[in-house]
């Protein structure tokens, strides 16, 4: 029999638990460092769920959405993915940093797709970043042993994002309404959602906006009649990120001209009163980052990659750094309006670890949280630049109307998520988007490097603006 492992061993190897399971199994494997491109519908995506009978090991290629509906009746068991702190006792107990799709690693009874036989190699993940296990279909069969097939994925092909246009927005936000309502009263979308009208501070803050007389007396009139909003504007102040050494702010006024300025009070402001407005939400903690952290982390990095533009590409500071600050809002929304199936969205997501979130909730709601957020930023008449960040700030090649403003979240969320700062995979950062907004590669890993340094005051920020909800 050949060996096990290819000539890389010396240089990256699986965990030993790996190693000697498939020499026990009598499985030759080859190794193979992860690297872009490789075909997904041969990479097998391995998930631990349980019910009260025990643990199930479910494998399905990556070119798939693991659909638990469909799942739950082909096992005919009521599964829900395995707790993160479980599964994370178990991994290091094994020395491994992710779940390889082998069977025997596991006692527990396992289901796989079907689909997954139909190629000649696949590929699993080797228990150690970076490292792919490469076996023939062949041989899989065999470390499959008793396992069982089904057919329990949702084809990516199957499911159609809507990432060009914007004007079906609201008919599809209609109509996933009326799916999960039974209304089928054609109603406009704010009535239709049973959000109620923004608060009067809420309103103040958007009509200055956009109002290119407003000034420093303005903003001042508004936060000092709003008391929670006062008080959230000093602790920024005060805080480590924007206060002087010795610095002391004795006022709202204090602290918007010797401090923050104009911009950043009218921004923050305006986050802060629009979060606000859903007040019967609390965050959830379905994401790996808390909403308002990874808010707080996107405007500051989109505020420093701006500060790099040459001029001529330089969109509005103010309405960039709002970008980043609302770039998710549509989360909150989402959580909003399906609250009996935003649970689903979060369970789905946990068992798809290798999907972003647009083909989960495309495929659940028939509408994603972008399509969501941006309609509703449209609906409070914000300004367009934001209603375009939030509609394609998934589309690295938009280049349309105010397109500075998405490709700037684009790449601040994917900079982030290659951090471990978000909820999803990283995308590649073509290079036709750093070209737009005229940014080189070595100046946003310095903007990124910088936002991370000041992670402490960053995380107080955020916190503070939570905990005024």
């Amino acid at each position: 029999m050949s060996e096990c492992f290819s000539p890389q061993e010396h240089v990256l190897t699986p965990p030993l638990i790996i190693q000697q399971l498939l020499r026990k199994l009598a499985v030759p494997v080859r190794t193979r460092i992860e690297e872009p491109g490789q075909p997904a519908a041969q990479r097998v995506q391995a998930v631990l769920l349980e019910d009260s009978a025990g643990a199930v090991l479910v494998l399905y290629p990556r070119n798939q959405l693991l659909d638990l509906k469909r799942l739950n009746e082909v096992s005919g068991r009521p599964l829900s993915i395995i707790k993160p702190d479980r599964l994370s006792r178990m991994l290091t107990r094994h020395g491994l940093s992710s779940l390889p799709a082998l069977p025997a690693i596991t006692s527990s009874p396992c289901l796989y797709d079907e689909r997954l036989l139909e190629q000649p190699v696949l590929l699993i993940e080797a228990g150690v970043p970076n490292l792919l296990l490469d076996i023939s279909r062949e041989h899989f069969q065999l470390l499959l042993g008793k396992a069982k097939p089904g057919l329990f994925g949702q084809p990516l092909s199957n499911i159609r994002l809507n990432l060009t246009r914007p004007t079906d927005d609201g008919t599809e936000i209609d109509q996933a309404v009326q799916n999960f309502t039974a209304r089928r009263i054609q109603q406009r979308l704010g009535e239709t959602m049973e959000i109620p009208p923004l608060a009067q501070t809420a309103q103040r803050i958007i009509k200055l906006r956009a109002d290119p007389e407003a000034n420093i007396d303005d903003i001042t009139s508004v936060v000092e009649t709003d008391p929670a909003l006062a008080a959230q504007v000093i602790r920024w102040a005060a805080s480590p990120l924007y206060a002087g050494p010795g610095q002391k702010v004795r006022s709202v006024e204090d602290a918007i001209i010797r401090v923050l300025g104009f911009d950043l009070v009218i921004n923050l402001a305006l986050s802060l009163a629009l979060g606000r407005h859903l007040n019967q939400l609390s965050d959830p903690k379905q994401q790996r980052t808390p909403y308002w952290q990874q808010a707080i982390y996107t405007a500051a990095l989109i505020e420093g990659l701006t500060r790099l533009m040459p001029l001529p590409q330089r969109p509005e500071t103010g309405l960039a750094y709002l970008s980043g600050l609302l770039h998710n809002f549509g989360y909150l929304l989402l959580a909003h309006i399906f609250p009996p199936h935003f649970a689903m969205i979060c369970q789905h997501q946990e068992a798809n670890p290798h999907l972003a979130h647009g083909h989960i909730e495309q495929h659940l709601l028939g509408i994603t949280r972008e399509q969501i957020g941006s309609w509703m930023m449209r609906d409070w008449a914000m300004p367009d630049e934001i209603v375009t960040a939030l509609r394609f700030q998934h589309d690295p090649d938009y280049a349309g109307p105010h397109c500075a403003y998405p490709n700037l979240v684009y790449l601040a969320i994917n900079l982030l998520r290659g951090r471990g700062i978000g909820s999803s995979p990283p995308q590649p950062i073509p290079d036709g988007l750093l070209q737009r907004l005229g940014l080189e590669k070595s100046q946003v890993e310095h903007a990124l490097d910088k936002v991370l340094k000041a992670e402490a005051a960053l995380r107080e920020l955020a916190n503070n603006i939570s905990q005024a909800r």
